[in-house]
């Protein structure tokens, strides 16, 4: 990829990584006989959305817009959720969605009269088990707000419930996928036998697509658990789909020096990778270490925003940087676009795609316009 011809800072999605770890997951459903939805809260680029859609079964989505620019740009099987429903746009999204899932026993029997007898209902249900140390990203950690304990299901009549949703990964392998059917079997074994219970949606957070991940044992899981309890599996990948198919490309504004030297780059982790702030972590960068490394370059790079926390991280670099020199983040495709903010008035960065022929697209740009528009 020809560096000089992005406009920084901008994302740039890589057709052909993303269509390898397409393949993977097309893999899976036709070894299992599972479905595959993208989680669009992770990746919305819908630009790529009729590629996404010629190997995956549909998305999910948490909110109706997701889900309408899903039933507008993907097409095929659209599922929502949400922690809550809001009265005016539940009725939007009966309309375009084929699956409701509800977060609470009291959502579903308030809502239950107004989907359409087509609409496909799930329930989600907490299992109490927990695989993600991260209290930020740990859907089952105690005190959760997310879905139905089996104390809270006992006395309830779910007949009308067609299946129902386990969200209980983040970033996990397939190890984390047999702990977690072993606690679901624990705790609503007696749900899930029930007839009229036809698919479990075992949620997001399966790094299927990482080096290392036992693709086949996944697929052994999956079809052992199907066979058990005569159900369809459903998974809802998000940042695996994406994993390491898009970069982060920005270039060096200025250098200042205070106990070490600093560089200033034309993008920020408040407004542009909130995530290496949230977690916190430090990205990887193209041709540099996050090791301290002797005989080389040590730079922090910061933010271009007044926010004194705007910090990506230190790295090492074999040469010197000059301002003006382009700086590659990778796996920037998940969790950016759709929590990217305006914060400080800093652009957001221009959308690219990387060709499979070899050709940089230039996808979106924006300017003030947009940020005016938002305020």
């Amino acid at each position: 990829m020809d560096l000089s011809k992005v406009n920084t800072p901008a994302y740039v999605i890589d057709e052909s990584v993303l269509e390898n770890n397409l393949k993977i997951f097309k893999s899976i459903e036709t070894a299992t006989g599972c479905r595959v939805l993208l989680a669009t809260k992770a990746f919305s680029m819908y630009t790529v959305y009729p590629l996404i859609s010629k190997y995956l079964s549909g998305t999910t989505n948490s909110s109706y817009h997701e889900a309408k620019l899903s039933s507008e740009e993907f097409g095929k099987s659209t599922h929502i959720y949400a922690p809550a429903f809001d009265p005016d746009t539940f009725k939007k999204a009966c309309k375009i969605c084929d699956t409701i899932s509800f977060n609470s026993l009291s959502e579903w029997h308030r809502y239950r009269d107004l989907i359409p007898k087509t609409t496909k209902i799930g329930l989600r249900l907490n299992p109490q088990h927990v695989e993600v140390s991260h209290k930020m990203y740990s859907p089952c950690q105690p005190g959760s707000r997310f879905g139905v304990l089996k104390k809270h299901l006992q006395d309830d009549d779910i007949s009308g419930v067609d299946g129902v949703l386990i969200h209980a990964l983040c970033g996990n392998n397939e190890d984390s996928l047999e702990r977690l059917i072993v606690a679901i079997e624990d705790q609503f074994s007696d749900t899930i036998s029930k007839d009229h219970i036809k698919w479990v949606n075992l949620g997001g957070g399966h790094m299927i697509t990482r080096k290392g991940y036992d693709v086949d044992k996944c697929c052994e899981l999956i079809n052992r658990f199907q066979d058990k309890y005569n159900v369809q599996i459903i998974l809802e990948p998000g940042e695996s789909v994406v994993l390491n198919a898009g970069v982060l490309v920005c270039k060096v504004l200025d250098i200042v020096e205070n106990s070490m030297d600093i560089a200033i780059i034309d993008t920020s982790a408040a407004a542009h990778m909130p995530d290496v702030i949230e977690m916190p972590y430090v990205p990887e960068l193209k041709g540099a270490s996050k090791e301290n490394r002797e005989n080389s370059h040590r730079y922090r790079l910061g933010g271009n925003t007044c926010l004194s926390g705007d910090i990506i991280g230190e790295y090492s670099f074999d040469a010197p940087l000059n301002i003006g020199d382009k700086l590659v983040f990778e796996d920037m495709a998940q969790y950016t676009m759709v929590k990217n903010t305006t914060f400080n008035g800093v652009n957001l960065p221009s959308i690219y795609i990387y060709k499979q022929d070899g050709v940089l697209e230039l996808v979106k740009s924006f300017g003030f316009d947009d940020f005016k528009r938002r305020v």
